[in-house]
């Protein structure tokens, strides 16, 4: 496995603070860190991505992060109560936009 670089802690630590309940998606994620685009952030995800919550990371569209991965994106949507439409997630109404004040503090 690859060292883990800078950029992918940044990644891992974002995805860490996306609350139960909301997601980000992968391009979001690097609009947010004002770094990288969707495919490094997915790389980040599928090389150290195990060790977070990696089913708040999901593709534009709501759906999960990879097609095998769909029931356990689900069970873990349901557990959290993300707003979903059909076997996506409601991207409307899940989004997080990472502004929370717990991430702020770091929290």
């Amino acid at each position: 496995m690859d060292p883990l670089n800078p950029f992918a802690e940044r990644v891992l630590d974002l995805v860490e603070r996306i609350p139960p309940g909301k997601v980000m998606a992968y391009g979001d994620i690097a609009e947010y860190l004002g770094e990288g685009g969707p495919r490094q952030v997915g790389k980040v995800m599928s090389t150290w991505g195990g060790g977070v919550p990696w089913w708040r990371v999901v593709h534009a569209d709501g759906t999960g992060a990879a097609p095998d991965h769909v029931q356990r994106c689900l069970t873990h949507w349901r557990e959290e109560g993300t707003p979903l439409r059909g076997e996506r997630v409601d991207m409307r109404r899940a989004r997080w936009d990472g502004r929370s004040a717990d991430f702020q503090k770091g929290v």
